[in-house]
C-alpha cells in the first residue's frame, strides 16, 4: 500500500451541508496522520477545535463500515485528552465524576460523566489512570478541560492539556495489527479497558482497549515526543494483510448507532439527565458527594432515551416524531445500518412510557413520513461480547454469498 509522506499538502473540503470554509480557522489542525486519508479525498469537520475527516470522496461509506466490521479500520479522531495530577487528582476527580474514581486501579480505564449542578450532562469520556496521583480524561466534543480547571480550585492537582492525539483501531483483526505493530508484541495483559504503554517502531505511545464502535479494538495516543509518521507506518504495514483502512467519521456513525453509544452535543446536551438518556447505571449516588449529585438522587429515574429503526429509509434528526399525530419526540442521530438493512437511529422521547415495540411515525431524509419501531440498545450484541473478544465470528454482507 502506498502512503504520502507527513509533509504532503491538501486542500481542507467542508462537507458541502456544512457551513463553508470561513468556519476553518488557523488554529485548527488536522491529525499529525491525515496523509494517510488523502488519497481518499476527504472532507473535513470541525471537531475540538481540530479538523476530522467525516466522509471519502471516492470510497463508498458502506464499504468501509464492512471493512471496520469484517477486518479492521483506522480511525484519526478529533477527541483530545486533558491530564490531571497531584496528590489529591483522585479527589479533585471524584467531586466532578459520577462514579467513584477510587474503585479504578492504576493500569485500567473507566467510562465516566459530568454533570453541572442540576443534574444536566456536560461531558462524557473515558478516564485512564497511570498511577495513584496522575489521570487523563479523554473527552468528546467541547470546552471540558475550562470546567475541570475551574473545578481543581482548592485541590492539590494541575489541570492541563495532555498534548496527545487519538486514534483508534478497531475491528475484527484489530488485536493482530496491534501484535504485529507492537516492538514487543501484545501486552502480557490487555483486557477490556485495560490501558498500557508500549513501544510502536521505537516510539512512546499509550494504548487502551477501548473505542467508538462497539467492535472489538484498541485506541492509540501519542504526544510531540513521538514520531507520528513512524507510528502510523508501522501500524498500516502490521494491518496491510489484514484488510486496513482508515475509517472516516460517517463509516462509524451507524455502527455507534447500532452499539447504542452516545454522541455528546447530539444525543445529550445540559437539558438531559443520565437517567434520561439511559446511563443511570453510570452514576453512583452512594458514593462521596459529586457536582450534581443532590439533584441526580431527587430527579426522575425514567429512561427517555431508545434506539429507533425505520424500514426503506433513514430518520430525519429533529422534532420528527409523531404519535396519534402528536409530537413525540426527537431524533438525536441516524444512519443506514448496512448489517441490519433499516434506517437506525437515536431517538429521545417525551413519554417515559414509551419504550421498546412502540410504533411511531417519524420523517425520513427521503421527504416520506414511515412507521418506526423503538427498539433496546444496543440492537444486538446485548452482552457486549464483540469488544470483549468473546464473540468472533465476522459477519455476513446481506445479499452476498
Amino acid at each position: 500500500m502506498a502512503h504520502l509522506n507527513s509533509n504532503t499538502e491538501f486542500v481542507v473540503k467542508p462537507v458541502p451541508s456544512g457551513g463553508g470554509p470561513s468556519e476553518f480557522r488557523q488554529s485548527m489542525m488536522p491529525h499529525p496522520l491525515v496523509y494517510q486519508e488523502l488519497p481518499h479525498d476527504p472532507h473535513f469537520g470541525i471537531y475540538n477545535r481540530r479538523l476530522r475527516s467525516l466522509e471519502y470522496g471516492n470510497v463508498r461509506t458502506e464499504d468501509l463500515y464492512w471493512r471496520l466490521r469484517r477486518q479492521v479500520g483506522l480511525a484519526h479522531t478529533g477527541e483530545v485528552a486533558t491530564e490531571i495530577r497531584g496528590p489529591e487528582a483522585e479527589a479533585m476527580l471524584n467531586r466532578v465524576l459520577t462514579r467513584d474514581v477510587s474503585r479504578v486501579p492504576v493500569g485500567r480505564c473507566s467510562y465516566q460523566l459530568a454533570c453541572f449542578g442540576d443534574g444536566g450532562m456536560i461531558m462524557d469520556g473515558v478516564l485512564l489512570r497511570f498511577a495513584p496521583d496522575r489521570f487523563w480524561y479523554a473527552q468528546g466534543d467541547g470546552e471540558f478541560r475550562v470546567w475541570l480547571r475551574a473545578h481543581s480550585e482548592g485541590f492539590d492537582v494541575e489541570v492541563f492539556d495532555a498534548n496527545v492525539w487519538i486514534s483508534q483501531v478497531q475491528g475484527p483483526r484489530s488485536m493482530d495489527v496491534l501484535a504485529h505493530a507492537s516492538d514487543e508484541g501484545m501486552p502480557e495483559r490487555f483486557r477490556y479497558f485495560d490501558l498500557a504503554q508500549i513501544r510502536i517502531g521505537g516510539q512512546p505511545v499509550v494504548i487502551s482497549r477501548t473505542g467508538f464502535t462497539n467492535e472489538l479494538g484498541w485506541e492509540f495516543y501519542f504526544g510531540s515526543d513521538a514520531d507520528a509518521a513512524v507510528i502510523g507506518e508501522r501500524i498500516m504495514n502490521a494491518g496491510e494483510s489484514h484488510g486496513i483502512h482508515t475509517i472516516p467519521a460517517t463509516a462509524t456513525n451507524a455502527r455507534r448507532i447500532e452499539a447504542g453509544l452516545l454522541f455528546s452535543g447530539a444525543d445529550f446536551d445540559d437539558s438531559v439527565t443520565p437517567f434520561a438518556a439511559g446511563l443511570g447505571a453510570f452514576v453512583d449516588l452512594e458514593k462521596a458527594d459529586f457536582i450534581g449529585m443532590e439533584a441526580l438522587a431527587r430527579a426522575d429515574k425514567s429512561r427517555l432515551t431508545w434506539g429507533l429503526q425505520c424500514e426503506v429509509s433513514v430518520p430525519r434528526r429533529g422534532d420528527t416524531l409523531f404519535l396519534n399525530g402528536e409530537p413525540a419526540g426527537r431524533i438525536c442521530s441516524s444512519a443506514w445500518s448496512p448489517y441490519l438493512q433499516c434506517g437506525v437511529a437515536i431517538a429521545r422521547l417525551k413519554d417515559p412510557k414509551l419504550g421498546p415495540g412502540v410504533k411511531l411515525r417519524v420523517e425520513c431524509i427521503d421527504g416520506q413520513t414511515r412507521e418506526g419501531e423503538l427498539c433496546e440498545l444496543p440492537m444486538y450484541d446485548r452482552a457486549g461480547e464483540i469488544p470483549r473478544g468473546k464473540r468472533i465470528d465476522i459477519p455476513d454482507i446481506p445479499g452476498k454469498e
